[in-house]
C-alpha cells in the first residue's frame, strides 16, 4: 500500500515556510498543482481545514498550526534517526537516488562512481541519467545534477564548478564550408539544435563589439540529447555550441575545432548539486556532495583548451 503521509507533511510544511502554493512548488521542483491537489488530500484524510486560503495568500488555521507544529516533529526525527544511524562514514548505507544529464553524467560522473562506492560499501547508487528536469519529490531524487541557471526556489544546492559552453565544429565541415569569422558566416552554416523542452538552448549568445547578440541555432537535425548532437557535430553535419567537458578533450583530439571565440562571452552559469531542504544532514547524501565538490574543484577540462585549436 501507497503512503504518503510523510510527502503530505513535506509539502505542507514547505508551503507554510514560503509563504504561498508556487513557491513551495518551486522550492520542492514540482508543479503547483502537485502542491494543492496534495494540500487538498491532507485535509480530505484529516477531515480539518488547514489553510485559509485568500486572494492574497493564505494563512494557518488553528488545526493547521497544530498540525505543522506535530509534522515538523516528525520530519526532525526522522532526519536525526537517519543522521545517528549514519554518524559513520562507514555506515552510510541505504539506497541513493541521483540524477545528472546524460552526456556530463556518462562523460564526467559516471566515471566517479567506482571511488564513491567502494568509500561506502554499504551503499547502493541509483544513477539516472536524463536530460529532462526530475522532480526531486515526485521521481524520488535524492541529489539532482544541475547545468546552467538555477530558476529561482528555495532548493538547497551547491556550486560543483563552472559552466562554459563554447560553439565548434569538426574540420571536416570547415573544409567544406569555410572558417566563420562573423555571426552572419555563421548564420550560413549547418547547425544542430536541440527539441522539446531544451529549445532554449537553441539560443546562443555572443558579444559584438561589447553588445549581446542573441543567434537562433536552426538545424535539420533536433534532438532531445545531447551526445546524439555531439555525436553529429564529431561526423561533420553541423555546427554546435557545446559545454567545455565535452570539447575540449575532442578539440585537444583534432576531432573539432574552437570558431567564433572572439565573440564568445564567459558565461556567468555553473553546475551545481541540488536537494531537498534539510535532505544535506542525510549522511549518504552529504557524503556524496562532498565528494562531488572535491572532485570537481578544479576540473581537469579547463586545462585541456590550446591556442592553436581556437579559429
Amino acid at each position: 500500500m501507497k503512503d504518503d503521509r510523510l510527502v503530505e507533511m513535506q509539502v505542507f510544511c514547505t508551503v507554510v515556510q514560503t509563504g504561498s502554493f508556487t513557491a513551495a512548488a518551486h522550492a520542492l521542483a514540482v508543479s503547483q498543482p502537485f502542491v494543492s491537489q496534495t494540500i487538498q488530500r491532507l485535509e480530505a484524510r484529516l477531515s480539518a481545514r488547514l489553510l485559509h486560503r485568500t486572494t492574497r495568500g493564505h494563512r494557518l488555521t488553528p488545526e493547521g498550526a497544530r498540525f505543522r507544529d506535530a509534522a515538523r516533529k516528525l520530519l526532525d526525527t526522522v532526519e536525526r534517526f537517519e543522521a545517528d544511524w549514519q554518524q559513520d562514514a562507514m555506515q552510510v548505507d541505504g539506497c541513493l537516488r541521483v540524477s545528472a544529464p546524460i552526456a556530463f553524467g556518462l562523460d564526467r560522473i559516471t566515471p566517479l562512481m567506482s571511488d564513491f562506492l567502494k568509500q561506502h560499501p554499504s551503499l547502493a547508487l541509483d544513477l539516472r541519467l536524463t536530460d529532462d528536469y526530475e522532480n526531486l519529490i515526485d521521481d524520488i531524487v535524492d541529489v539532482a545534477i544541475r547545468m546552467g541557471k538555477l530558476p529561482d526556489s528555495s532548493l538547497m544546492h551547491r556550486r560543483l564548478c563552472s559552466l562554459q559552453r563554447i560553439i565548434v565544429a569538426a574540420p571536416e565541415l570547415i573544409a567544406r564550408h569555410g572558417t566563420p569569422r562573423t555571426l552572419d558566416d555563421l548564420g550560413r552554416m549547418p547547425c544542430l539544435a536541440w527539441d522539446g523542452s531544451r529549445d532554449h538552448l537553441n539560443l546562443w549568445t555572443f558579444a559584438n563589439s561589447g553588445e549581446p547578440v542573441t543567434f537562433r541555432a536552426e538545424s535539420r537535425f533536433r534532438s532531445n540529447q545531447g551526445m546524439s548532437l555531439f555525436d553529429m557535430c564529431l561526423a561533420g553535419f553541423g555546427v554546435m555550441r557545446a559545454a567545455e567537458h565535452l570539447a575540449r578533450p575532442a578539440i585537444q583530439q583534432g576531432r573539432l575545432v574552437q570558431i567564433l571565440s572572439d565573440y564568445t562571452p564567459v558565461d556567468d552559469t555553473a553546475i551545481y548539486a541540488v536537494f531537498l531542504p534539510d535532505r544535506h544532514v542525510v549522511p549518504r547524501i552529504r557524503n556524496f556532495i562532498d565528494f562531488m565538490v572535491s572532485a570537481f574543484r578544479t576540473p581537469n577540462w579547463e586545462d585541456d583548451a590550446e591556442p592553436t585549436s581556437r579559429i
